[in-house]
């Protein structure tokens, strides 16, 4: 306790009052907060507790963007919070919060924190083990990571409470670091792929500053638990903006080592042109309010690796299944080491994998088979962004196109003549013997 005292009062913790920008001096209003935010503050505060939406949310409505969560923050502790709930729990190890259930909305209730001390909260490389010193509304500000996402708007009185210069730098158009940014990095190397999203996704240009150290801390995102990463990699992709992410990651030296060999991958002119229209699809269909399958989008960055290590398999003289999926669990089980993909992901990888084959076969049964595969349209799909790319010819994604819709005699008239199996060379050669004593060849099998 001690300690934890002389490290704040060294390290200068912040005392400054906020900056206040009332109803006139912004653009947003109460309404903008869904009814179950507005409920957990107003209750917090009948409470005689503090409450404001903080973070991304205040951030996306001052730059004019509909908000993907609304996070509440309050000067109450967790075990304070949960009574005034019905349906409310207390969650997380590392960060302890409150999820409170309003109709279908749950809301992520985080108690205001202080700066942590570095004995014993952070690892050898600095990164945060636990955060869970609770602090004043002016700590809070100052521990958090960017100073866009440390804006506090209270929707009772409509003000924003502004620690930091966030509402100066949206009005900027400026992504800056709180902190000394070395520091923040290293307490959380996530920070780096977050600072890259956020300024690809709202249109941000990085603070000198802010993005100078990146470069030579990229090595610690390799201490980033995998599931934390693929978490993160997750929310980039699905951010609507993932091919601009992407090439700001290459540029800042960020993507090596999150996807085996994507530098070298993106280097090639095919593979380039897959991932380019791969993800100038996903970032169409987010900004749509279209779904978007994590899944379809991993297959999507690892393909190339596959397809590289499958080539590699039959030229060794490898059956082409086999060899795919002796490349499947090869790439798969590289990945695993950096970011930890969720088995029912996987699951969905392999299979539209799997079907890529099956495409080139348009004969007799097997189109209708394929066509009732329940990973038929995703695989389908995935097959048309190989088209789209060069790497299949145009003309077996328009037969898909065709057939799939088609009626059943149109059908019939497109499927392919069914190939002669290939005769054993002792088949062939009682066949000759059976001519040679005046026997007949044998009728053909019936299908």
């Amino acid at each position: 306790m001690i300690r934890r005292l002389l490290a704040r009062l060294i390290s200068g913790r912040p005392s400054s009052e906020p900056r206040i920008y009332h109803s006139g001096d912004h653009p947003v209003r109460r309404d903008a907060v869904p009814r179950g935010a507005r409920m957990v503050t107003e209750k917090l505060h009948e409470a005689g507790f503090k409450a404001f939406v903080v973070g991304g949310a205040v951030r996306d409505l001052l730059l004019g963007m509909p908000p993907k969560d609304f996070d509440i923050a309050t000067d109450a502790t967790p075990e304070e919070v949960k009574p005034l709930f019905r349906r409310a729990y207390i969650i997380g190890r590392r960060f302890r919060l409150v999820h409170v259930h309003a109709g279908a909305e749950v809301l992520e209730v985080s108690t205001f924190r202080a700066p942590q001390t570095k004995e014993d909260a952070t690892d050898e490389h600095g990164r945060l083990l636990s955060d869970n010193v609770y602090g004043t509304q002016a700590e809070d500000a100052a521990r958090r990571d960017f100073t866009i996402n440390a804006l506090y708007f209270d929707p009772a009185s409509e003000e924003v409470w502004d620690y930091v210069g966030g509402v100066a730098d949206i009005r900027a158009r400026r992504l800056r670091l709180i902190g000394a940014p070395v520091t923040r990095f290293r307490e959380d190397p996530v920070r780096m792929l977050r600072a890259v999203r956020l300024a690809a996704k709202c249109g941000l240009a990085m603070d000198p500053k802010t993005a100078a150290p990146i470069p030579k801390l990229a090595n610690l995102i390799q201490n980033v638990p995998p599931a934390r990463l693929f978490e993160e990699m997750q929310k980039l992709l699905l951010s609507g903006h993932a091919a601009e992410t992407l090439a700001a990651l290459r540029a800042h030296g960020l993507s090596h080592g999150l996807l085996p060999l994507l530098d070298m991958i993106l280097e090639q002119p095919l593979g380039t042109r897959f991932i380019e229209v791969a993800l100038a699809g996903t970032d169409a269909r987010v900004r749509d309010g279209k779904p978007v399958s994590p899944a379809f989008l991993f297959a999507t960055l690892l393909w190339h690796e596959v397809l590289q290590q499958w080539n590699a398999g039959k030229a060794r003289g490898d059956k082409p299944l086999p060899a795919l999926l002796e490349a499947m669990d090869r790439v798969l089980d590289a990945q695993a080491e950096r970011i930890s993909i969720p088995r029912r992901f996987e699951a969905a990888i392999k299979e539209i994998w799997s079907l890529q084959p099956r495409f080139e076969q348009r004969a007799g049964a097997r189109p209708y088979r394929l066509l009732e595969h329940e990973r038929f349209r995703a695989a389908y799909d995935f097959l048309a962004l190989r088209g789209q790319s060069g790497e299949v010819p145009a003309a077996l994604v328009q037969w898909w196109t065709r057939f799939q819709d088609a009626g059943d005699a149109e059908r019939q008239q497109m499927l392919r003549p069914e190939e002669a199996p290939k005769r054993s060379r002792r088949s062939r050669g009682r066949g000759r013997k059976r001519r040679e004593d005046g026997g007949a060849p044998p009728p053909p099998e019936a299908h």
